[in-house]
């Protein structure tokens, strides 16, 4: 009977010759565990499976199936599983390869870098999809530019698993970058070099950095590729995902359209990684493992032979350098191909403007609507004041858990906390003093709805933001009304700011340029070049009179002037010759320990060990900054100090790091939690 079964069921013969698997688990726990498979010997290589872990349950995932007992251990003292999640494997010895990756390189454990990856969920018989290309209307693919057909070759170039196959003529590289204005036709270039990639047979995965942006960018993957494309993102239920994943796995999805986590998909012979707007923030995780997509993507395409295309109209600064250097293979695409050109962008001082909104920008909102057009207001600031200041004593009203100030949400009647989510009625009179010369200052997005709603009663307007747009689906049916010509002005924070195609809109205004600039992290003044371009950005793609007013309390300073000049290369320049002055990335590698706690003495001796430790360990080209407060010193009731790691190349700093961590832990405090960020890419 046993021989039967093993000539009819490789897995059942399998599973007769391993009797233990081996897992590990979503904890900080750098061990793997060895446990009995269940009574009905479905637990393998790949599953998740439910097992008794201390005093409770815990899920694992099976990373690999044993014979014999691990030496040390007795027999019976290895507990059984329980329950298997999954009727077939859901990850397999690449995606497991993939993991160690992460748990290496930053620093974490194999089950957080595998939890990370893998959609939490169970698996259903239900699921979105594209329909059928056959089934698709009729859609017409534009004419590529002469620019867009060298970008393109040069990419189906780099493609060639062999390269003596290539065209001589083109340059190869697994790395490129195809740098753009915005409405230059970057989109149009990434779907062709797609089309080219499914025609060889491999897939293909396309991040972008925003759910709006996915959205846009799954419509336009409906229109060309169809029931072999699909979208994975966080606002999908958990076992919608998994569903996707395993279609994912089985090779019936060959094109997967999503944010960061979406660079984890299966794909089978993976040929193409697409990172649209590369220099986006939000492709950092901010959770243990703290991965960035971008090193994710380079490390698979490096390891499974396929090509990585970057695109963005502003590059992050590493990207910069290393197209300087030739690492990163730079592709240019100069001008806008719907009939429009760049717009105009005119700096304009607050200072002494009345109300938020300059003489100026007003002018053109009311040109704008009388043209029939629209216009995007941006500030990347909600609610309706930002700070609670007394002219008597100097009182300001911060969280009572947090060392930051309260924000005014008018239609609340709540003061907020975008840390905590702590609320309190803003008093009335000063607390310290009673004095009545107190209040709210600054300005969010209510305030300029507000204000807008009161000069122009007569536009359509509407708000986007995380207050009125949390609402599942709401954020995809204002963006598609507006695209529709549903309301003449929309006022929003980033989510507006980016990446989005508005064939109607005129007129962009920058409310406050300012917002971030002068933020204690060494990647401010980057962050506020790259948005107030890519804000401008929006305005005037199909029609030649797009204007921008960017509304700033700082007129003369270099950043605001490179950024409405759109002087890229001369903020690059000056951008990189101050962090090559002052010692920081890309020019150097940073790793950031952050230690927290409900108790300041526990957090200083943990902050001051971990520096004890860390001293003697520094490579001779490396130094640390710190220990000191974190910018922000306290989130939810808890104090925050950092130490950070810097040296010119990252394997001495991650050796010195995991020699630190392995100290530390030997006589932590359990009431101090650390924070691990490889390459962190900002310091608060």
């Amino acid at each position: 009977m046993a021989a039967t079964a093993k000539s009819q069921d490789p897995l059942i013969e399998k599973i007769e010759k391993s009797p233990y698997v081996d897992m590990v688990f979503d904890l900080p726990l750098h061990q793997v565990f060895t446990y009995q498979i269940d009574p009905k010997g479905s637990a393998a290589l790949g599953k998740r499976v439910i097992v008794p872990f201390g005093r409770q349950e815990q899920l694992g995932y099976i990373i690999g199936e044993r014979a014999e007992v691990p030496p040390g251990l007795a027999e019976a003292a290895i507990k059984a599983v329980r329950r298997v999640v999954d009727p077939a494997p859901v990850f397999d010895c690449r995606d497991i390869a993939l993991a160690a990756w992460i748990a290496r390189y930053y620093l974490c454990s194999l089950g957080q870098a595998l939890a990370t990856m893998i959609p939490s969920g169970r698996r259903t018989g239900t699921y979105s999809t594209f329909a059928d290309p056959e089934e698709e209307i009729a859609h017409r693919i534009p004419e590529l530019s002469s620019e867009q057909k060298y970008a393109l070759e040069c990419i189906i170039a780099s493609c060639f698993k062999e390269k003596e196959a290539a065209p001589p003529s083109f340059p190869c590289s697994r790395f490129l970058y195809l740098y753009g204005i915005t409405g230059s036709g970057k989109t149009e270039v990434f779907l062709r070099a797609a089309e080219h990639i499914l025609n060889q047979g491999n897939s293909v995965i396309y991040l972008v950095p925003e759910i709006s942006l996915t959205l846009q960018t799954a419509e336009a993957i409906e229109k060309r590729f169809g029931a072999i494309a699909t979208t994975m993102h966080s606002r999908m239920s958990p076992s919608a995902r998994l569903t996707q994943w395993v279609r994912i796995q089985t090779g019936e999805i060959r094109v997967v359209v999503g944010p960061r986590s979406a660079v984890f998909a299966p794909v089978r012979n993976l040929g193409l990684i697409i990172i649209d707007e590369e220099h986006d923030g939000s492709y950092k995780s901010g959770t243990t493992p703290r991965y960035h997509a971008r090193q994710v993507a380079m490390h698979r395409s490096s390891v499974e032979g396929a090509v990585l295309v970057l695109g963005s109209a502003t590059p992050s600064a590493e990207a910069w350098k290393l197209m300087g250097e030739g690492t990163i293979k730079r592709l240019n695409l100069s001008r806008r191909l719907s009939g429009g050109s760049l717009p105009t962008i005119r700096s304009v001082s607050l200072a002494h403007a009345q109300g938020c909104l300059t003489r100026e920008l007003k002018e053109e909102i009311r040109k704008t609507a009388q043209l029939g057009r629209q216009t995007i207001l941006f500030l990347n600031r909600r609610g309706f004041a930002y700070f609670y200041h007394c002219q008597a004593c100097g009182y300001e009203l911060s969280c009572k858990h947090c060392s930051v100030s309260l924000t005014y949400h008018k239609q609340k009647g709540r003061a907020v906390c975008h840390y905590c989510g702590y609320q309190t009625v803003p008093p009335r009179a000063c607390p310290r003093c009673g004095s009545l010369e107190a209040g709210y200052k600054g300005f969010g997005t209510e305030l300029i709805e507000e204000e807008v709603r009161r000069t122009f009663p007569d536009l359509r307007i509407y708000r986007a933001d995380a207050d009125t747009t949390s609402r599942k689906g709401s954020l995809e049916e204002t963006l598609a009304l507006f695209k529709a010509g549903g309301f003449d002005l929309l006022l929003g924070t980033q989510m507006v700011a980016k990446g989005l195609n508005f064939p109607g809109v005129r007129l962009v205004g920058v409310i406050l340029a300012d917002t971030g600039l002068h933020l204690p992290d060494f990647r401010a003044a980057e962050r506020t070049f790259a948005l107030i371009v890519q804000v401008a950005g929006r305005a005037g793609r199909y029609f030649p009179d797009g204007t921008v007013i960017v509304q700033t309390l700082r007129p003369q300073d270099p950043v605001i002037l490179q950024a409405c000049a759109l002087d890229l290369e001369g903020f690059y320049a000056a951008e990189l010759a101050q962090r090559k002055l002052l010692g920081f990335p890309p020019y150097t590698r940073l790793i950031r320990f952050t230690v927290r706690s409900k108790e300041e003495a526990r957090v200083e001796r943990a902050i001051e060990n971990l520096a004890s430790i860390a001293a003697p360990l520094l490579p001779s080209n490396g130094d640390m900054l710190g220990p000191a407060e974190c910018p922000i010193g306290i989130i939810s009731g808890n104090y925050r100090r950092q130490l950070i790691l810097r040296g010119t190349s990252m394997a001495p700093l991650h050796a010195a790091a995991h020699t630190m961590l392995t100290r530390y832990e030997t006589g932590k405090d359990n009431r101090v939690y650390l924070e691990l960020d490889v390459d962190p890419v900002n310091l608060l």
